[in-house]
C-alpha cells in the first residue's frame, strides 16, 4: 500500500474520534440538564409538601383554639376525637404542641367533672340501695327473707369480705372504730339483732364501681 492510499484511512480515523467525542459531550450535557431537572422536580415537590403542612398547621391551630372555646358548642368525646385526630398528624409543631397540651389539661378536666357527677349520682344510689337492705334485712319477717335481701346487698360489694369498719366515735377529724369485720359478717349481725342502729359514715368503692370498704357510725 502506498501513502496516498493510506491518507484517506487517516482521514476516516479522524472522523470517527471526532463524532464518538461530540457524542461523549452530548451525552454528558444531556445527563447534567436531566440530573438539573431532577433536582428542581425535587424542589418542586419538596416546596409543596411545606406548603401543605403548613396548611395542616393553620387548620390545627384553629381547631385547637375552637376546642378551647368554652362556646364551642360540641360535646366531650366530639372534642376528644379531634385532638386525638389532631395528635395523629405528628405535625410536630412547637405552638401545635403547646395547644395540644392545653386541650389535654381542658378534656381531662371536664372528663373528672363529667365523671365525678355522675359517680356522685351513682354513689348516693348505692347508699339508698344499702341502708334499704340493712333495714329490710333487720325487720325481715322470716329468715328466708332476711336471706335473700343479704344475698342481693352483697351484690353491691367486691366480695363477701369487703372490709367495714363501725365509728364509735369522732373528735377533730380522727376516728375511733369497733373491731373489723366483713360485710357478709355485718349483714348475718343485722339478721340476728333485727336492729339496725348504724348509719353510712363512708363508702369506697373499687375500679368496677363495687362497694370494697364500709364506714359506719352509730346512730
Amino acid at each position: 500500500m502506498n501513502i496516498k492510499e493510506a491518507i484517506p484511512f487517516k482521514g476516516l480515523n479522524f472522523s470517527m474520534s471526532k463524532l464518538l467525542l461530540i457524542s461523549m459531550i452530548a451525552a454528558v450535557s444531556i445527563g447534567s440538564v436531566g440530573c438539573k431537572s431532577q433536582k428542581k422536580l425535587a424542589r418542586e415537590a419538596a416546596a409543596k409538601e411545606a406548603e401543605a403542612k403548613a396548611i395542616q398547621i393553620e387548620k390545627a391551630k384553629a381547631e385547637l383554639n375552637r376546642l378551647l372555646d368554652d362556646n364551642s358548642g360540641l360535646s366531650l368525646e366530639e372534642k376528644e376525637r379531634i385532638l386525638n385526630r389532631i395528635k395523629s398528624m405528628n405535625l410536630n409543631d412547637p405552638e401545635v404542641n403547646a395547644l395540644i397540651r392545653q386541650v389535654e389539661n381542658k378534656l381531662a378536666e371536664e372528663r373528672a367533672a363529667l365523671e365525678g357527677n355522675a359517680g356522685g349520682a351513682g354513689n348516693m344510689e348505692a347508699e339508698q340501695r344499702l341502708n334499704q337492705y340493712f333495714d329490710a334485712i333487720a325487720n325481715a319477717g322470716s329468715i328466708t327473707a332476711a336471706n335473700r335481701n343479704i344475698n342481693e346487698a352483697l351484690s353491691l360489694f367486691s366480695t363477701p369480705d369487703a372490709l367495714v369498719l363501725i365509728i364509735i366515735s369522732k373528735s377533730g377529724g380522727q376516728k375511733d372504730y369497733d373491731r373489723p369485720t366483713s360485710i357478709k359478717k355485718y349483714l348475718e349481725y343485722l339478721k340476728d339483732q333485727k336492729k339496725n342502729i348504724n348509719a353510712i359514715d363512708n363508702i369506697v368503692y373499687d375500679s368496677q364501681g363495687k362497694i370494697k370498704e364500709l364506714e359506719l357510725i352509730k346512730q
